[in-house]
């Protein structure tokens, strides 16, 4: 499968063979059980205080008091004197099954199984149809992926790196991801996330680039390097898949670990 290379312009400088990973077939399904394993390693554990609503000094008066035997506060002469305390269910007693911190809230997927998500993520890239589903606007590229020449990765300027996706197509998706902001319900907006814009592209260059420092600098824009590139970036939401830009050094990188792919396509097979 060939692509062309195109420089900062956006012109056509030669054809490039993709690396076999890209013929991997679209697996839906798979892709958002490998997002959902990749994004719960994130989850920060929690739980509550062993002796929380039970540091009280509370304790039954057994039968014959006409009463419930649930234990009761000790004393007398003031307004908790003899109110439920220390248990389950009452006012300021402790929670009946509250969430512990050491539970393992990530949850478990086969090795192969992960791999050929993530695969089948990076294939996705390269179909024009599956990227216009998810809700970008692409009517003036022909070609995917979209695959730059090197140059990309040396840019250190806002107003450069936007020049030079307006000259590969992107003013359309650019403008949605600008317009396109969603003001959420609930806490969120009480702790910070007052706003949930849409995504524009992903760009995807090789380790230790000075176009990294320009990542979120651009809305809905995002660089990640090829070593550090994850299935929670392709698939954000778990809706396969963001429209996405290599550099030729981050296709390489792609090829150097040609046999991973291999063995995936074997199994597919």
């Amino acid at each position: 499968m060939k692509v062309s290379l195109k420089d900062l312009r956006g012109k056509e400088i030669e054809s490039l063979e993709l690396p076999s990973v890209f013929n991997t077939p679209f697996r839906p399904e798979i892709i958002k059980k490998v997002y959902v394993n990749v994004l719960s390693t994130k989850f920060q554990p929690q739980g509550r205080y062993p002796a929380a609503g039970e540091i009280v000094s509370a304790e039954s008066r057994n039968t014959g008091l006409g009463i419930a035997r649930i234990a009761r506060a000790r004393g007398e002469g003031f307004q908790r004197a003899g109110q439920a305390a220390g248990v389950a269910g009452v006012r300021s007693g402790r929670l009946a099954h509250p969430p512990v911190s050491w539970k393992k809230n990530y949850k478990k997927i086969n090795k192969k199984e992960k791999q050929l998500g993530f695969c089948s993520a990076i294939a996705a890239t390269s179909n024009k149809d599956i990227i216009e589903k998810r809700g970008h606007n692409v009517r003036k590229i022909s070609a995917f992926p979209i695959v730059v020449a090197n140059d990309l990765e040396k840019i250190t300027k806002t107003a450069e790196l936007r020049k030079t996706l307006l000259s590969l197509g992107l003013e359309e998706d650019l403008k949605r991801s600008t317009n396109i902001v969603r003001v959420p319900s609930g806490k969120s907006r009480l702790r910070g996330r007052k706003k949930h814009a849409a995504l524009s592209c992903l760009i995807v260059v090789s380790k230790d680039s000075p176009v990294s420092k320009l990542k979120k600098s651009l809305p809905g824009v995002n660089v990640v390097s090829i070593e550090n590139i994850s299935i929670v970036d392709l698939v954000p939401g778990t809706k396969p898949v963001r429209l996405t830009i290599y550099t030729k050094n981050a296709i390489d990188s792609m090829n150097k670990i040609n046999t991973v792919w291999s063995k995936i396509q074997t199994m597919v097979k």
